[in-house]
This record gives structure tokens, sequence and C-alpha cells, in this order.
């Protein structure tokens, strides 16, 4: 679906599919020439890195193997709360290998440096960050991200797996709601 069939709750479009699947298929590049030939494992956070996850590995020349975390710390609001409870942990073992966290989009960056720390202590070796979007604006913590496809301003945005109360998560493109959606 895209942006078009949703009437007066979208605002604007910020990033386009096309504009989407161009960066992903850089980063999948330049990390592919990073990785290569080592024991990687890509861990994507759910729910809104399914579709990050998925396009991103289909640019990928060769297969790397995933697992999934969801954790929870929005509720039903806008905003980070910056408490973390894991509601579906990992089915691998890390210990030794090169983990790249896969994200939709980091905020407050309070989620993603319990996540990062979590895993850190399961004796990988290494951890390192892509994540699609990032809202440098919206900081309050810094995170060491290896990899960033679009800094976006600090606005509500949905789409591309991003949603609001579980709608939206299945356009084509982000795009900022309407304030009138979800105040």
């Amino acid at each position: 679906m895209d942006a078009s069939h949703m009437g007066n709750d979208i605002e604007q479009v910020l990033i386009t599919e096309e504009e989407i699947q161009a960066k992903l298929a850089e980063l999948a590049t330049q990390i592919w020439a990073e990785y290569e030939g080592k024991d990687l494992l890509l861990v994507g956070v759910l729910k809104g890195a399914v579709m990050v996850m998925a396009d991103f590995m289909r640019h990928l020349p060769g297969t790397v193997p995933m697992d999934w975390m969801a954790v929870s710390s929005y509720g039903s609001g806008t905003k980070s709360s910056g408490v973390v409870r894991i509601l579906k942990d990992l089915d691998s073992d890390i210990s030794g290998k090169h983990v790249l966290i896969v994200e939709d989009i980091i905020d407050s960056g309070l989620t993603l440096s319990w996540i990062r720390s979590n895993l850190e202590s399961r004796s990988p070796a290494s951890v390192e960050i892509l994540t699609l979007l990032r809202k440098p604006e919206a900081a309050k913590v810094e995170i060491d991200t290896k990899w960033v496809g679009f800094d976006i301003p600090n606005e509500f945005v949905v789409g591309y797996g991003l949603d609001f109360a579980e709608q939206y998560r299945n356009l084509r493109e982000i795009v900022t709601l309407a304030p009138h959606v979800y105040s």
C-alpha cells in the first residue's frame, strides 16, 4: 500500500520506496565487504525491523543467518519510556559471532542502548548497528551506529514497518503521520 491511499492521515512522504531500496542496496554492498567470510548473524528487532531486514537481506550477494528479538519500551504512546522488557529473546548462541543489529529507527536511543549492552554481555566477537532511520534531534543517549540509512527530523513517522497503534506498517514509504491521528 502506498501513502496515496491514506487520505488526510498522512502529512508528507519523507522517503520514497525507491530511495529506501537504493539505500539498502548500498548498505548491503558495504556490509558484505566488511563481513564476507566472517561468522555474521543479523539480529532484527521486532516488529518494526521486519521490512528492513527482509529487503536488506535480499540485497546481500550471499547468505547470512538471522535471528530476532522483541522488546517493549513504547506501550501505546509515541515516546519511548526507556524501560525495556524482553518479549522474545534470541534463539541463537551469539558467543564468538559478529552480530549486526538491524533496526528500523533510532530516536531516543534508550532501547537500542539497552539491547546492545545486553548482546555485548553474551560474548560476541563484535556488535554493530545498521538502522534505516535515525533522529539525531531526539537522541537521549549516544549510540555508536556504524551504518545509517537516513537522518530524519524529530517528527512522528510511520510506514515501512513503523507503526502507530499497529497501523500503517504496510506503507511502502516513510511518511509523517498527521497529528490528528495520534493526538
